[in-house]
Parts: C-alpha cells; sequence; structure tokens
C-alpha cells in the first residue's frame, strides 16, 4: 500500500525558515510534488522534482525562497522554506506521480498525504 506521510510544518515568523518532508512508502515515483492550499483559496502549485533526473519546477510566488530535492536511499522529498511570508500560509500537501503529466496539475498526481499546516505570523 502506498503511502506518503508529511511531516515538518509548524508555526514560524516572517523571514523564518522551515524544511517539510514528504516519506514515500511503497514503491517510487516518476515525479513528486508539493501543493498548499490556504483558508478560502484553491488549491495550488508550489514545487515538484523528477525522481529520476532529479529535474525541479517552481511556482513564481516561491521561486528563489524555496528549494524542492530529494533523498533516494529514504525515499523522501523535501521543500526547504525560507524567507517565509504571512502569505505562505497554507495547509501543504505531498503528492505523487505515476508517470508523464502536468506537474501543475493535481489531478494528474495519484497519491497524496494528509498534510502539513504551515503558519507564518506578521
Amino acid at each position: 500500500q502506498v503511502q506518503l506521510v508529511e511531516s515538518g510544518g509548524g508555526l514560524v515568523q516572517a523571514g523564518g525558515s522551515l524544511r517539510l518532508s514528504c516519506a514515500a512508502s511503497g514503491r517510487t515515483f516518476y515525479r513528486m510534488g508539493w501543493f498548499r492550499q490556504a483558508p478560502g483559496k484553491e488549491r495550488e502549485f508550489v514545487a515538484a522534482i523528477t525522481w529520476a533526473a532529479g529535474r525541479t519546477y517552481y511556482a513564481d510566488s516561491v521561486k528563489s525562497r524555496f528549494t524542492i530535492s530529494r533523498d533516494n536511499a529514504k525515499n523522501t522529498v523535501y521543500l526547504q522554506m525560507n524567507s517565509l511570508k504571512p502569505e505562505d500560509t497554507a495547509v501543504y500537501y505531498c503528492a505523487a506521480m505515476n508517470g508523464g503529466g502536468d506537474y501543475r496539475l493535481g489531478s494528474d498526481y495519484s497519491n497524496w498525504g494528509q498534510g502539513t499546516q504551515v503558519k507564518v505570523s506578521s
């Protein structure tokens, strides 16, 4: 059974940093992504990485502040978030894609984690 388990969320002041982790059990995937959903807003793409090549993709709103990476040995994907802003406050979800698809579309991902809350205070 495939499971994605996120961790690392929490409360941080603006300008601070957090690192989210997503441990995948059961198998590896073609691509892993991070999405977020703020209260009253739609879910949005944050970052993605292809597992084999390590190619990365970012939303414009987080580019240069967030870094996605993976650890093959641990089957874990990370999202390092620096220079956090209050508008980064959301529930962050890890997602996994089996094959080629649009990395920005949540509907192209087959498996999802339970989410981890990130709150950035001003």
